[in-house]
């Protein structure tokens, strides 16, 4: 129901128009102010959205009134009446924003017709202001998409740099050159809590959130200068681990990657945030890799965090002979250094927990590797850890043959069919039970390019056949085939086909300019 104030000082003029309105329009309320102070007045209490106003009237013009009510409400309208045909006082209304202006008498088919306009003008803008709300809430929610998809392919796979300096531009995070990683682990059954912890992180403004693998959560977060990286990286775990909402924090741990100066290398440091996840039984639950001591001396030829990375690709791509063939050479190179046996067993361990880890991650659930008697010897070590590795082997072989032949098959069909939607590898990852970061390596595999790039080139098809209906906007095909932000579309669309969306449809149409 529109509210509607009438303001002038003569009550029949006032009764007249109320007369008119209420035959007109009766859903429409209707209130009466006698001079500009009692419009102020009511303007606040009665809240109309639109006031036909006298212009001449005792003590403050109506045009005064007009200019201390858009003081306080910009987004009342006013229609001006005035027996005086001046242009002076039309011109100073209009540049107050009034909308219309009546003369007095007017014929009561005019005062229909001007109030008719305003309220349609009125409910146009309401329309276009509540359709700008459920943009803004849909782009909300496709960045939410857009930053889980943009952390799982940096971490896991890559993103191609068509799609990445326009994701980050459209992500609008505050970027700075240098980045490093954290890795939340969670306790069992608290999936629950990840909305609050992407929350907390979201406030900082500096960050972006990856999605919920197994119990943990990556994080890659960008350095600020106006203070240390460790007080940052301390700040950011503390407020995370005060999700917890108590003093016993079993189960969680926060571990903190070293600092890298491209995207490119933020894998290393997401390698380095799990690692420092290690030993969640420690008393402060956050732990930077930097920190994480050296077992025992250091070993000429040995380079630990060169075998840590080779051993995170091998296990992501399957490898399991050759990660089997090079732990069994390094237990053997271990023994010939004299490295005695409870150092070798510790960091050969290590290497499984790590192996445990990253099978996680991709969806495979092992078990915790350890082993089930003393170790008396070399012999019993490379024996047992063969045990331990072919296990692992077992799980992730067991793990691949619930994937049908055709599964990603129906992924890619599912993504075509859906691709105009708000869509995830997260979302796709639930629908198809398996891991997002599998879904990933499927795809890298089998289709030779990354998920990203193929739901991109998916959108573009569809809207470039979209663009043979003259009748179709940009804008509306902008939405229609799935994004929510007409300035990411065209220059993604430019970067793929090198011309606008407006110049590539010219050219498909015939249009000369």
């Amino acid at each position: 129901m529109k509210r509607l104030l009438i303001v002038d000082d003569e009550q029949i003029v006032r009764e007249g128009l109320r007369a008119i309105l209420l035959k007109n329009f009766p859903d429409i309320k209707i209130d009466e102010a006698k001079n500009g102070n009692m419009a102020i007045e009511k303007a606040e209490s009665f809240m109309p959205d639109l006031i036909l106003m006298d212009i001449k009237m005792p003590g403050m013009s109506g045009l005064e009134a007009v200019q201390k009510i858009n003081e306080k409400n910009s987004l009342i309208k006013f229609i001006m009446i005035s027996a005086y045909a001046e242009f002076e006082y039309a011109k100073a209304a209009m540049k107050l924003g009034v909308k219309d202006y009546l003369l007095k008498p007017s014929k009561a088919s005019e005062v229909v017709q001007t109030v008719r306009k305003v309220i349609s003008q009125i409910k146009e803008e309401e329309e276009s202001q509540q359709e700008r709300i459920l943009q803004k809430n849909a782009l909300q929610k496709a960045l939410t998409i857009v930053e889980t998809d943009v952390v799982t392919q940096l971490l896991f796979d890559h993103v191609h740099e068509i799609h990445l300096d326009e994701l980050v531009d459209m992500l609008q995070t505050p970027m700075t050159s240098e980045k490093f990683v954290m890795s939340i682990l969670l306790p069992e059954d608290s999936e629950r809590l990840y909305a609050e912890i992407k929350q907390r992180v979201r406030k900082i403004g500096s960050a972006w959130v990856g999605t919920l693998y197994g119990r943990l959560i990556p994080i890659i977060v960008f350095r600020q200068h106006s203070e240390s990286f460790r007080s940052q990286a301390i700040a950011l775990a503390r407020d995370i681990l005060s999700v917890a909402r108590t003093e016993d924090k079993a189960g969680w741990f926060v571990g903190i990657g070293n600092v890298y100066d491209s995207l490119d290398k933020i894998r290393q440091s997401y390698q380095e945030s799990l690692i420092g996840t290690r030993d969640s039984s420690l008393p402060v639950k956050y732990r930077f890799y930097s920190d994480i001591p050296l077992a025992g001396s250091r070993i000429d030829g040995y380079h630990a965090k060169k075998f840590e990375n080779k051993l995170f690709d091998q296990i992501r791509n399957g490898q399991w002979r050759e990660i089997m063939k090079e732990v069994s050479e390094l237990i053997g190179f271990f023994e010939n250094k004299g490295v005695p046996l409870i150092e070798t067993q510790q960091r050969v361990l290590e290497l499984l927990w790590i192996a445990s880890r990253v099978l996680n991650e991709i969806g495979v659930e092992p078990d915790t590797p350890l082993y089930s008697f003393q170790i008396n010897d070399f012999r019993q070590l490379r024996t047992e850890t063969n045990h331990l590795l072919n296990q692992m082997w077992q799980s992730y072989t067991n793990y691949q043959n619930q994937v049908e032949d055709d599964t990603i098959k129906q992924i890619r069909n599912y993504i075509i069919e859906h691709s105009h939607k708000e869509i995830s590898l997260d979302g796709i990852a639930q629908k198809f039970e398996l891991s997002p970061i599998y879904i990933s390596k499927l795809f890298k595999e089998q289709l030779g390019v990354n998920y990203i790039a193929f739901l991109t080139e998916c959108r573009l098809e569809k809207a470039k056949k979209l663009m043979l209906n003259p009748e179709k906007s940009l804008k509306e095909i902008t939405y229609d085939v799935g994004y929510q932000d007409p300035n990411y579309f065209s220059k993604v669309f430019k970067k793929m086909y090198g011309a606008s969306p407006t110049e590539y449809r010219r050219s498909l149409l015939g249009i000369k300019v």
